[in-house]
């Protein structure tokens, strides 16, 4: 059967089941295992696919309809937040076999889900993952409480092959950021009031030297921004991709 009339079929498979295929902007990055090809979601939402291996990360069923994006081998959660954790996403894309690693945040909330605490190390599905911290420092509540208190959510670094890539989670600068060791591509949040300022998300970039930095998690923030900041760190492409 002709690529084309397969599409068809399967396109015509899916409108007739409710399912609206959804185009994802897409990057492509060389690494020693092959392509990591990267699909960007929206907010905090994006998953990885190498080696025919798909790794969500947080997933959430109001940034993309999750029932026509490929079901996951491992799931990361970084924390319990509305627009981190989604249990309609987690239905669409889980499959025998699918691992769900969650936050200490998250315990309990996600059925046979796996907690990694900051600074636990795992491997899950052949890639080596690292939980690390994400919190807030300045941005509090009214009543004085961080809107991501410390230990309860994570940032994940994920290598693939000889890359590693660090999705932050929600956080701000931390001195934690200083001992991550080499990263290549980095995902860093930048909206107020819950995470970073441009500001502070070029700060952060300095202290972690990413080859690749893409803002996401950013809502109205203007991300035109982070280039200039930056301009002096010739060695951090930023990557502006659809994440609002």
């Amino acid at each position: 059967m002709k690529f084309s009339m397969m599409l068809f079929i399967l396109t015509m498979g899916f409108a007739m089941a409710g399912v609206v295929l959804q185009k994802l902007e897409e990057d492509s990055i060389p690494t020693s295992k092959g392509d990591l090809k990267i699909s960007f979601v929206g907010h905090a939402s994006l998953f990885f696919m190498i080696e025919g291996k798909i790794i969500h990360v947080d997933p959430v069923s109001g940034e993309g309809d999750y029932r026509s994006f490929p079901k996951a081998d491992l799931i990361l959660i970084t924390h319990e937040h509305y627009d981190h954790l989604d249990a309609e996403a987690l239905r669409f894309i889980r499959k025998a076999g699918t691992q769900v690693v969650v936050s200490q945040a998250c315990g309990g909330k996600v059925k046979d889900a796996i907690v990694m605490k900051n600074g636990d190390r795992r491997t899950f599905q052949g890639f080596d993952i690292e939980a690390v911290p994400a919190y807030n420092v300045l941005h509090k509540r009214p009543d004085g409480s961080p809107f991501h208190p410390k230990g309860l959510g994570n940032g994940y670094i994920i290598t693939f092959g000889d890359k590693r890539v660090y999705v932050a989670g929600d956080t701000e600068p931390i001195p934690e950021m200083k001992s991550l060791g080499a990263i290549d591509i980095a995902f860093l949040p930048m909206n107020l009031p819950y995470t970073m300022t441009p500001e502070m998300t070029a700060e952060a970039a300095r202290t972690i030297k990413p080859k690749i930095l893409y803002p996401y998690h950013y809502g109205e923030t203007d991300t035109s921004k982070l280039p200039g900041l930056l301009k002096s760190s010739p060695g951090i492409e930023v990557r502006i991709r659809r994440m609002n």
